[in-house]
């Protein structure tokens, strides 16, 4: 078969020629995850994010263009920057890649790894430390240098007559019932103030506001008429929290809700969105598929079993492209000296690093001298948002060196808070 022809898409043209290629490109992405065949309106709205976040559209078509159906790319990439946090108040720029797809047809010809190597290179020569992506499979993106950064965990909540806090929390202010179009101000400020607080947090891109506001539901392709929002505002009236619902119906005998997002600034205004949530009339019981592995609700209530997990699933996943900025940006626990060499197929990773931190502050060169700790790129990714500890790595033959290098390094790296990224893309 002949070569096949790469081409990076320009989303702001405007042609009907440049619409038919993005709404073939739409096709090939909706096909490839099992969706229903897109209309105007869901290409529409991917081109709509594509152009607000000023994405790079990429894509394999094959030559022969008198093919049925060649109009329809093989392979799909997109990528654009965002933002994420790696320490309390600071964060870094993000290369964030999604609709990595690849038609059965031209499965085991490298060309996902093209694809990848592509877009990396694009976002070194953009300046971008770190890249990530969140994924459906998760045996392919390691080869990459690509690390299970962040868990969540998928719960059901009961919200009947079991429902019940050890203490009433302290959250001074007052909950307010609004239409999800009006709250979506309030949980833009509420989520940029989260993000900013806590570790592994990304950035959320515009098509987020079609979501969570109602205005478009991805699975039906119109409306969603069922999402609810409440507002916590506090004595000054500033929104702190808020959650957003959606109603599932019966599930196993049981009315449910599925909570779409949850952010409280305070655990209290957690706990206090929770109540809320308990005190909706006729619903027993509600399911959140993001909640974080170590939850407030958990140890507030009197029984734990009220929070049942169904699932512990990845999210993000990490890529170290500049490691000298990626790892002086993050946060350290304890003053040390480490030299770490990197396996990186790519490249962009690789070398020997020395990390040496005081008074919290590292400072990370390449050097010849002799390595502490040997690790994969994927591995450095794995480690670089503090989701999983050193010495479980080193267990799991990850991260090889002497104990002594690996418990000096866990005293530098090992901090929390826990990270926790609720943001798909």
């Amino acid at each position: 078969m002949s070569e096949l022809i790469h081409d990076v898409l320009d989303t702001a043209d405007e042609s009907v020629a440049g619409r038919a290629r993005l709404s073939a490109w739409s096709e090939a992405i909706h096909r490839s995850f099992l969706e229903a065949r897109p209309d105007d309106g869901r290409t529409q709205r991917l081109i709509d994010n594509a152009v607000a976040q000023a994405a790079r559209v990429a894509g394999a078509w094959r030559p022969e263009t008198t093919l049925p159906g060649a109009d329809v790319p093989v392979g799909t990439l997109a990528s654009w920057q965002g933002e994420i946090t790696v320490a309390p108040g600071r964060s870094l720029p993000l290369h964030m890649i999604t609709d990595v797809t690849v038609a059965p047809t031209h499965r085991r010809r490298g060309l996902a790894r093209r694809l990848i190597t592509d877009d990396l290179s694009h976002a070194v020569a953009q300046g971008r430390p770190l890249a990530a992506l969140t994924v459906s499979e998760g045996s392919i993106y390691g080869r990459f240098g690509f690390g299970l950064g962040t868990r969540l965990r998928q719960v059901t909540v009961d919200l009947g007559a079991r429902f019940a806090l050890r203490r009433e929390p302290e959250a001074p202010g007052t909950t307010t019932l609004v239409d999800p179009g009006t709250a979506w101000p309030y949980v833009q400020r509420v989520f940029a103030a989260h993000a900013a607080a806590t570790r592994g947090a990304v950035g959320r891109p515009h098509f987020y506001e079609s979501i969570l506001t109602g205005a478009f539901d991805w699975e039906s392709g119109s409306e969603n008429r069922k999402l609810r929002a409440v507002l916590h505002l506090d004595e000054d009236g500033a929104a702190d929290g808020y959650a957003l619902w959606s109603l599932a119906g019966q599930v196993d005998g049981r009315e449910t809700i599925d909570v779409v997002d949850l952010v409280g600034l305070t655990p209290e205004v957690q706990l206090t969105l929770w109540q809320q949530l308990a005190a909706v009339d006729l619903v027993e019981q509600a399911r959140w598929r993001r909640s974080p592995m170590t939850g407030v609700l958990d140890w507030a209530l009197t029984d734990p079993r009220v929070v049942a997990t169904t699932k512990v699933a990845d999210l993000l996943w990490v890529r170290v492209l500049d490691v000298p900025v990626a790892l002086a940006a993050r946060a350290w626990g304890a003053d040390g000296s480490v030299v770490l060499d990197v396996d990186d197929a790519l490249g962009h990773a690789a070398g020997r690093w020395r990390v040496e931190v005081a008074d919290g502050v590292a400072r990370v060169a390449a050097t010849e001298d002799p390595a502490d700790l040997r690790l994969s790129a994927d591995t450095l990714g794995a480690l670089y948002l503090g989701g999983v500890a050193t010495d479980v790595l080193a267990a799991a033959g990850r991260l090889v060196g002497e104990a002594p290098a690996v418990e000096r390094w866990a005293r530098m790296a090992d901090v929390g808070p826990e990270p926790w990224c609720t943001t798909g893309f």
